[in-house]
This record gives C-alpha cells, structure tokens and sequence, in this order.
C-alpha cells in the first residue's frame, strides 16, 4: 500500500512538471534543432519525463525540475553528438560558446528559455499558415495543452484538432519556416495571433478541464509572465497587449476566493471579496490605464473593463450589470462567438430577470452539449421555480461535465432543488 501511494505521488509530481516545464523545455530544444525538427525535441521532453518515472521510484531528486532540464540537456548533446549536428546550429546561437556543453547551459538559463518560447510563439504564427492551426500548434507544443483541452476552447473534436496540428506542421516542414522572431511590420502582423494564444493559454488555467483542478495556476501564470514580455518589447506593447495583461490580472486577484479550504468552488456572488488579491488588482488597473493610449478599442478592453467593474463593485449585489451588459453587446459586436452570447444572456438576467436571459439561451443551438450552457440554463429554471426543467438541465451538465468540483457543485444544485 505504500508503495503505491508513493507511485502515485511520482505520477503526479511528473504529471505536474510535464504541465508546467514541457513547453519551455520543447522551446529551448526546438531553437537549437530548428523549427522543421520540432518533433525531436518534443521526442526528447517525452523520454526524459518517460526517464522521471522510472528513476525517481528509487529516488526522488532535491530538484526535479533541474532534473529534468539536465537530463534533456544530456540527450539532446547524445543526439547532436550521434548526428554530428552541433556544428549545424543557427548562427544566431554561436556567440553562446563553441563547446556543446555551454551553448546548452545557456539556453536552459531563464532569461533564454523565455527568449525560446517568445521565437517558437511568433514562429507559430506565421502568416503562411491557417489562423486557427497556428493557435492550435502554439497551445499544444507551448501551452502544453492536449488535444481534448484544445478541442474544448475551440468547441470543436480531438480528431479535428490532431489533423490541423499534422497539417500545421507539415506546412512548415515543407515551406521550411525558420524559428525566428521576425522584425518590425512582420511582427507586428503575428501580435494578433499571439495575444489570442496567451488568452487562450489563460483560459484553461482559470477553467481547467482536468478532473481534479478547477484552476491550473501554472498556465495562467506562463500567459501573465509571456504577456509581461511582450510589454517590454516597443514593437509589442501596444495597448491590446496592455488590455489583455489588465484582463488576467483582474481574473487572478480572484484566485485565493474561488475555493474553499475544502476545494469546493465558491461563485462569485458567494466569493469573500476581502481575500482577493489587492496587489493584483491594482496591477490590473495599472495595466488597464497603459490600455487607453490610442484610438483601438480591442476585445481585450471590453473584457479588461467589464472585469474592472466586478473588481470595483463593494458586492455582489451593487455589480452595475446595466453598464456591463453595455459592455457585453459592445463585445457582441466585435467578438460574436457562443460563450460571449452566453455570457451576455447571463447578464441580461441580472438587468431583465431570468425569462429574458432563457429567451436568449435557447437561441445558442452549438452550446446544447456544453456544460456551462445547460448549468446556466438550469440557474435559470430554478430561480424561475422550474424544479423539473432545472433538473433536466443540470443532469444534462453532469453527464457532459469531466471536473470533480463542478460535479459537486451540480449535485449541490440538485440538492438545493428539494430544499435539502
């Protein structure tokens, strides 16, 4: 029994740092072999994690972490070595040292592995492939997001996004794209791409589809810290970088408030506003400020401002929902996707009442097997006082839902229909 406990505690460790250290490390890996090779590099992060699992059951090291970067680092020399390959590397990268060893030192330093995802994120999004498969590439090989977790923010299937990601890479194996930060204009033209990246990334960190986690801290603090990077680029801090930054801030000051000491979600109508992050919120404001220089008014603002009003509101109750459904139908028009609809109908309910709200919601035919949108309706129903509608709506979600905390919280909803 208590080797199996200790298994399972090396699984999650590895699970963990798979997560939170295969993008950077598939980053640092890729610059060095070239983008065309990218799968080299994702073979080398596998096989180290894969090396993780085996060795750390004797033993586990005072540093994973740095135990994975050394040993990643010992099979892409064993490799350059069998190949002959070092001396092939980008000229860009030879400034670093003329021994192996220290060329690979320093491209798992920090200041380089940020350096790393910053060129595979503009490498990503080159312009010569489709919006989506470079969102779809990026999210995969430097989010480290699965192909369901990918497949859910697009709302679409695995089997759609593995063959746009099979597609994707051999667009750029073919027109051999360079791993490279291109320069002025260029990249400029490549931001758009990339902010949607970084919210996406932020996305399932503040929403995660894993069974057991409702927030993946990880994830949202690599889109912040990418994000900070490009504020500190001229050509990139523009104000929908500063908005979308404003934006993640304002969501992360909730984060010591949507959980309770037990892990159950807390809504926000329920959350202790005094346990929100008071220095996150005044950094998002900071960065909402930088936001407005400029004439743009990018989605970024509008979510940046209609977050900026929870963060403003004394209470649940004093929200100013008028303004922000202002904001929804400002959003609406820029961004018409289903959850923004959905959301907007949510916020409707507030200012109309739930009639009106499920008025709306019926009408969002591409959510039916979401679980957010039959949790909604069943919201809906109940404050109607339709129980049995209610019901149906959250038995639906339970069947779709995947997270353990959102399961609880359904069957709580369930309960509190018969007043237990």
């Amino acid at each position: 029994m208590a080797d199996t406990t200790k298994y399972e505690h090396i699984n999650l460790l590895v699970s963990h740092l798979f997560r939170h250290e295969a993008g950077k490390m598939t980053a640092v890996l890729a610059r060095m072999f070239g983008f065309d090779r990218i799968e080299i590099a994702e073979d080398i992060v596998q096989d180290t994690l894969l090396k993780a699992l085996n060795e750390w059951r004797s033993q586990i090291p005072e540093n994973p972490s740095a135990w994975l970067y050394r040993v990643a680092k010992n099979q892409a020399l064993d490799l350059l070595r069998r190949e002959k390959l070092f001396g092939e590397i980008k000229e860009e990268l030879t400034y670093l040292s003329e021994q192996q060893e220290h060329v690979l030192g320093k491209l798992f330093l920090d200041d380089e592995i940020e350096d790393s995802q910053l060129r595979m994120l503009f490498a990503c999004c080159h312009p010569a492939i489709a919006l989506e498969s470079q969102i779809t590439l990026s999210l995969k090989t430097l989010g480290g997001l699965s192909a369901a977790e990918i497949a859910r923010a697009f709302l679409t299937t695995e089997d759609t996004i593995n063959k746009r990601l099979y597609r994707a890479k051999e667009k750029i194996r073919s027109e051999q794209i360079v791993l490279e930060v291109p320069q002025s204009k260029e990249l400029v033209v490549r931001l758009e791409a990339v902010l949607k990246i970084v919210y996406l990334i932020f996305n399932e960190g503040y929403s995660s589809s894993y069974p057991d986690q409702v927030i993946r801290h990880d994830l949202c603090e690599d889109a912040i810290r990418i994000c900070l990077l490009l504020t500190r680029n001229t050509l990139t801090n523009l104000p929908k970088t500063n908005a979308l930054l404003a934006l993640m801030c304002f969501q992360a000051a909730r984060f010591p408030a949507r959980l309770d000491d037990k892990g159950a979600i807390v809504l926000l109508k329920d959350q202790d506003r005094s346990l929100w992050d008071a220095f996150m919120t005044s950094r998002a404001y900071e960065f909402f400020r930088k936001s407005s220089a400029g004439n743009e008014i990018s989605e970024y603002h509008i979510e940046a401002a209609i977050a900026s009003y929870h963060a403003s509101a004394k209470s649940f109750e004093k929200t100013n929902w008028e303004v922000i459904l202002r904001l929804y139908n400002l959003l609406a028009d820029i961004k018409p996707t289903p959850f923004v609809f959905l959301n907007r109908a949510i916020v409707k309910g507030y200012v109309y009442g739930a009639k009106v709200a499920l008025e709306d919601l019926v009408k969002l035919e591409s959510l039916h097997q979401n679980y957010v949108y039959q949790t909604a309706k069943g919201d809906l129903y109940a404050e109607l006082k339709e129980n049995t509608l209610a019901r149906q709506c959250y038995e639906k979600a339970l069947n779709l839902v995947t997270s353990e905390p959102e399961k609880r919280l359904l069957e709580k909803k369930m309960r509190q229909l018969k007043g237990l």
